[in-house]
This record gives structure tokens, sequence and C-alpha cells, in this order.
């Protein structure tokens, strides 16, 4: 019933990743959009990592850079998640989906309209459900996280991270200083507050805090100073770097709660 409703999702990152995992495990075909140099932290849990290696896998699921739409219903064919470098989601008018979800993070709408499929879905703060989209879905921890808005919108964004162990802002790298991004230590490797875990250019980047390497830019990417370009764990839990993560799983079961409610206002005769 599902496998003729495309769903396309602006964005790869981790929680566009939580999305698009709960949506294909469904029994939805996904096609994914991405930008040329993605600055994805969390890439061993996040289907960008497809746009710089080629393909990925995430939790036994695989995603595959394609490059027209050809090689995304080749991708949907082979049950690979086609991801397609084209930051406007144009591809969306060529697919005529069911449902196109907005999952950029950018805390604000850049481009996305609710005219551009049967169903419109933002995520987190920006969006305004019955206005630019037809639902938004909450992002921020706490006990709306992962709920549908159908009219409104979700908390502001407050730019602090959610805490762990204590640690909220503390646990994000940020780069030193402007440049090419080279990591020299990997996802999944315990560091000490202050150990250098990457360069951007010839400054050295140290980790802000004690814990698990969880998140790291890829090689190559040009950052500037202050940008997001990693993150620690203090739990230090090696086996969670490759697990999606439980506000991404919530976020994508509010997306899957939004469509599957959709299909049934539809089939019903409600809209």
């Amino acid at each position: 019933m599902f496998s003729q409703r495309r769903i396309v999702i602006k964005g790869a990152g981790d929680l566009a990743t939580g999305v698009a995992v709960r949506l294909w495990r469904g029994g939805f075909p996904v096609v994914m959009t991405e930008i040329a140099q993605p600055l994805t932290v969390r890439r061993t849990v996040s289907f960008s990592d497809a746009v710089y290696e080629g393909k990925t896998t995430v939790e036994g699921i695989m995603a595959r850079r394609v490059e027209d739409k050809g090689g995304i219903l080749k991708a949907l064919e082979d049950r690979v998640i086609p991801i397609l470098v084209d930051p406007e989601a144009a591809i969306a008018r060529a697919l005529a989906p069911f449902a196109l979800v907005d999952a950029v993070m950018a805390k604000k709408n850049i481009g996305t309209h609710r005219e551009d499929a049967p169903l419109v879905v933002g995520l987190g703060p920006g969006f305004t459900a019955g206005r630019d989209v037809h639902a938004v879905v909450e992002t921020k921890r706490g006990h709306t996280l992962g709920r549908v808005i159908w009219e409104g919108s979700a908390i502001p964004n407050t730019g602090i991270p959610g805490e762990v162990k204590g640690f909220g802002a503390e646990r994000v790298i940020r780069a030193s200083g402007a440049g090419i991004f080279k990591g020299i230590r990997s996802i999944g490797e315990h560091v000490e507050k202050g150990d250098i875990v990457a360069y951007a250019g010839d400054t050295p980047i140290p980790a802000p805090i004690s814990g698990m390497l969880r998140g790291l830019l890829h090689d190559g990417v040009i950052v500037e100073k202050g940008l997001k370009s990693g993150d620690v764990d203090p739990r230090d839990n090696r086996e969670s770097c490759w697990l999606i993560s439980d506000k991404a799983l919530a976020v994508g079961g509010g997306v899957l709660e939004s469509v599957l409610t959709a299909i049934h206002r539809m089939d019903s005769g409600e809209d």
C-alpha cells in the first residue's frame, strides 16, 4: 500500500536519517537530497556521508549517491536509499512525491512551500503548520519531542544543545580558526579534554571535554572559526556512535505519524 507513496526528505544529516529510517522500515520509498559539502558531524549515523563516499550504511540500511532521476529509480529498485546533491530539492517536481519533509534544520524556512506535495512537513522551529507547511514535528528535547503539530509552530530555537550528564554547549567541538578541516582522531575514540582532535588549516582544534568522540566533520570541508565541527559524549559509550539517537528516532516517529495520519484522512475523505 505504501510502496507507491514516495517521500522526499530535504537534508540527510542525523535527524533526517532518523526520519528516513523510520519511514523506510515502515515501507515507504524514501529519496533524500543534500548540499554539495554536507556539514554533518554525526557522520556514522547520517546518510549524508554518501555524498562524500558514494555510499554508506546506517543500522543495516544502505544509501547511495545518485546523479539524476534515473539513478533514483534504480536505487529504489535495488532497495537502497538514493541521495542526490540538490539543495533546493528540485527533483521533487519530477518525482511528484506524496510527502516532502524539510529536515535541513536551518531553524528557518529557506524555501519550502505547502504546495510542494500533498503533505509537507517541517522539522523544528522556522515553520508554521497551516501556513507554509501542513505539519511541524517538535525537535526540542522534553515531553513534546517528536509530537506532531497541525496548527502552529515548534518551540523557538535556544541555540543551546540538550544537556548530557550536565554538559550542554560544552560538548560541542568548534573550529578554532578558518581553513580546510582535517581530523586526526576518529569517531568512536575516547579523548581527554584538551586533546587535539582536528585542524582547521594550521590551527589545532582541541576536545572541549573528556569522553567519546561521537561526531567529526568530513576531511576537506572548508570551515570558518566557530563552526560546529564535532561532538564529545561524556557518557563514553562507543556503541552509541553507530546508533541513531533517541531524539532522531522520536522525530522520525513523529514524521511517520504525520504521514499515516495524512493517508488516513485522504483515504477516508476527511480532506
